[in-house]
């Protein structure tokens, strides 16, 4: 059995006085969380070591993103062993928003992926296709091939890695793929990851990403290889993050 994770990406929301208000009313929202399933947010680097210190429920922190060296001249970055330090066991890896405005490429997904990992956290890889790519029939050999170059190497280690499939177009947007082509695209995944990492494939968590709200996430969660969210906007408020997490199966 896969243990459901859901988790909310803030983005660049929320001052640390607001960040540490929404994880306190999460940790009361969310201490009766059924035991079937995990959740973790993640801050803004500056609200990392201030959310992590409050009494949490059960909650995991997680960072939005991290630079894979140990230390050294990289002005502006932040090391794995950094977010570790602060209480961070997850870390989003190769979000679409990075792909698309900083320009990270598959091999820098990878090199990312494995220095968390060696770190003793948890990638969450995204992968997802653009509209444009879906309308010309190419979302799946877009996103089995983010899989494939972000994880190869990584083929030993893969039951230790969480991926998030998110439909570029529907972050965001308020549109949100149906919940068959959801499980379509993850089926697919977990077959790539077959083929990369053997029977590691049938333990990875595929998440879905992508205007997942309360109205949706059930029939979402329905479906039988997706293992969790990657939440944006609804994870900036406390009610609709605490029903999605929730969620009924």
């Amino acid at each position: 059995m896969r243990t459901p994770l859901i988790a909310g990406n803030w983005k660049m929301h929320k001052t640390i006085a607001e960040a540490v208000a929404l994880t306190d009313a999460l940790a009361v929202g969310l201490a009766d969380l059924p035991a079937n399933r995990q959740v973790v947010i993640c801050p803004t680097f500056t609200a990392l070591a201030s959310v992590a210190a409050r009494p949490r429920a059960g909650i995991a922190i997680g960072a939005q993103n991290v630079y894979p060296e140990v230390q050294g001249a990289y002005t502006g970055e932040i090391a794995p062993g950094m977010l570790k330090e602060i209480g961070c066991t997850y870390v989003i890896i190769g979000h679409s928003e990075r792909r698309q405005l900083f320009g990270e490429t598959d091999a820098m997904v990878a090199r990312k992926a494995a220095a968390v990992l060696d770190a003793g956290m948890t990638p969450i890889v995204c992968v997802g296709e653009t509209r444009a790519e879906r309308e010309s029939g190419q979302a799946e050999n877009i996103v089995l091939g983010q899989v494939k170059a972000g994880l190869s190497a990584l083929s030993n280690r893969l039951s230790e890695i969480v991926i998030a499939y998110e439909p570029v177009w529907a972050i965001g947007t308020g549109l949100t793929a149906t919940s068959a082509d959801a499980q379509a695209m993850h089926a697919a995944i977990r077959g790539e990851l077959r083929s990369v990492g053997g029977n590691q494939a049938d333990t990875v968590r595929i998440q879905y990403g992508g205007s997942v709200k309360p109205d949706n996430v059930d029939e979402l969660m329905a479906q039988p290889d997706i293992d969790g969210a990657l939440v944006g906007g609804a994870a900036l408020v406390a009610e609709s993050f605490i029903r999605i997490a929730k969620f009924v199966k």
